[in-house]
């Protein structure tokens, strides 16, 4: 299945993620703590007596004659407690007593990585304790925010803990499973990233060692095993208590994720029914919001300090009347406004995909996802997105079909769905489906792409495949084309196909397969 050669090139790949990771957050420090004097660097007792490594920033007119709002910030994944310090700074200017600390498992903090399970839960909890009893924080106000992992963990927390009133989710996750092991693919790549940087960075549990490694040799016997791990520590797991307990809840993400695909965050935002703000933007996992961790403004960071002005604070700053769903094209420079999620992709329009195509497997095509991290920050930093030339693409690996030329620009907003027909050669297979822009030369950008996988299936019956491709918004150009694409390798995922098979895709008279793509209303 060729899982040795991408278990190899991924953990190269994570390895040096780690370290360009590592080392930029370290290299905040000298600055922040220069430009953070009244930061004070404390021990905290977390679940289980974990010791847990924080520090504090008040308010500069704070002399213990009045409370102020508390934050809290829980740390990415890996990175160290000194990643918020700018952030928190600026938080602290503006009234807030500040908390952040190193999440256990990871730095100098005690206890193994637990992956936001009960005890990462329990500490932020802690941490809410030990602030109320050693700052000036007013325990009726009171927020939590964090990137990536800590904001994983802060909507756990708020589902937990009645006491949050409001959360700012940043480039993080609302079902694991479906982040890490979409289309019941494994997404090794991302996988082996997070893996390689808590290896180097922290001291991970005999449980999540024990997951990976079943993971990774993609082990049927342990899935439903690894599915129920991720439920545990999945938001969406827990949705109606976080509806009960009612906090505001801010969330934003990156189209490009590739740890955490956008699909997963929209649906968990259209389930929650108290106060709540959804925002997505060109780049990959946590690029948007990383300019903000050294102190340059931000776009995702400004909308983090207005939601806790208005939620913790009562700063009448309109954040409340705007429309609450807020996408950044990949293509555009500016931002469209929704009531819901329900409202992106309004209009859909269908491709056929007529005939009948038979693909081989077990051999990259040409057209692929690209790289984790850098294919995705080339696209929001120079909107060059992975690409490939359709018309050269080998049929005998790859099943191509494209739409028209459009006459007028359309604008893809939202969630692309395949549904066709499949008929394999073997019980067990895996197929990736990509959308591409594609130009008068033939040239194709990439729009969006998901993987799919399948087992127990009877060879040579067919049976019908729907497939979410990852959301995004993405102006294709009039006099250009929409071209699908289906081939069964991708350097972003493990592939389940056994050597020489086959896979067939059919549109039969009763149940045509087409892919329907979501347009912004005109």
């Amino acid at each position: 299945m060729g899982l040795h050669r991408h278990a190899l090139r991924t953990t190269a790949v994570g390895a040096v993620s780690a370290a360009l990771i590592t080392g930029g957050t370290l290299g905040l420090t000298p600055t922040a703590q220069a430009a953070t004097g009244g930061v004070r660097f404390v021990d905290i007792t977390g679940d289980g007596g974990t010791v847990l490594k924080g520090n504090v920033v008040t308010p500069a007119d704070s002399d213990g004659t009045r409370t102020y709002p508390l934050i809290v910030l829980p740390t990415s994944w890996g990175l160290p407690q000194v990643e918020y310090l700018a952030q928190a700074q600026k938080l602290a200017d503006s009234g807030y007593v500040v908390v952040g600390y190193n999440v256990r498992g990871f730095w100098q903090s005690g206890g193994e990585i637990e992956v936001a399970g009960p005890p990462d839960v329990a500490d932020t909890s802690k941490v809410i304790d030990w602030a109320l009893a050693n700052t000036p924080a007013d325990a009726r106000r009171i927020g939590v925010a964090g990137v990536s992992y800590g904001a994983g963990i802060s909507l756990l927390a708020a589902e937990h803990d009645k006491r949050i009133k409001a959360v700012a989710a940043l480039s993080g996750w609302a079902d694991l499973i479906d982040s890490i092991y979409s289309g019941r693919t494994e997404h090794t790549q991302a996988t082996a990233l997070l893996g390689g940087v808590g290896a180097l960075t922290g001291r991970p549990s005999a449980e999540l060692r024990q997951t990976l490694e079943g993971f990774f040799s993609s082990d049927l016997s342990k899935e439903q095993e690894m599915i129920a791990w991720g439920r545990r520590r999945s938001p969406e797991t827990y949705v109606d208590q976080l509806d009960k307990n009612g906090p505001a809840v801010f969330m934003a993400n990156a189209w490009g994720d590739t740890i955490f695909p956008p699909n997963q965050y929209a649906r968990f935002y259209e389930e929650l029914t108290g106060p709540k703000r959804l925002e997505f933007r060109p780049g990959d996992h946590a690029t948007p919001e990383l300019a903000g961790l050294f102190g340059v403004p931000n776009d995702v960071w400004k909308d983090t300090g207005r939601w806790f002005d208005h939620y913790l604070r009562g700063e009448d700053n309109g954040i409340d009347r705007e429309q609450p769903v807020q996408l950044k094209s990949r293509s555009a420079g500016g931002y469209e406004g929704y009531p819901d999620w329900k409202s992106v992709g309004a209009t859909t329009r269908k491709i056929a995909l007529a005939g009948t195509t038979t693909i081989h497997t077990n051999i990259d095509s040409g057209a692929d996802g690209g790289i984790i991290f850098l294919s995705s920050v080339l696209d929001q930093l120079a909107r060059v997105p992975p690409m490939a030339a359709i018309p050269l693409l080998p049929r005998r690996w790859a099943a191509v079909w494209q739409s028209e030329r459009y006459a007028s620009a359309q604008q893809v907003r939202g969630t692309a769905r395949l549904h066709t027909t499949l008929t394999p050669t073997k019980e067990s297979g895996t197929l990736v489906a990509y959308l591409y822009d594609v130009g008068p030369l033939g040239l194709g950008k990439l729009v969006s792409n998901a993987p799919y996988t399948f087992h127990g299936q009877t060879p040579g019956k067919p049976f019908g495949v729907d497939l979410d491709l990852y959301s995004t918004a993405y102006d294709v150009p009039a006099g250009h084309r929409l071209a699908l694409v289906v081939d069964t390798v991708d350097p972003l995922y493990i592939e389940h196909n056994p050597s020489g098979a086959q896979l067939t895709f059919s549109s039969p008279a009763n149940d045509p397969s087409y892919v329907s793509i979501p347009l912004r209303e005109q």
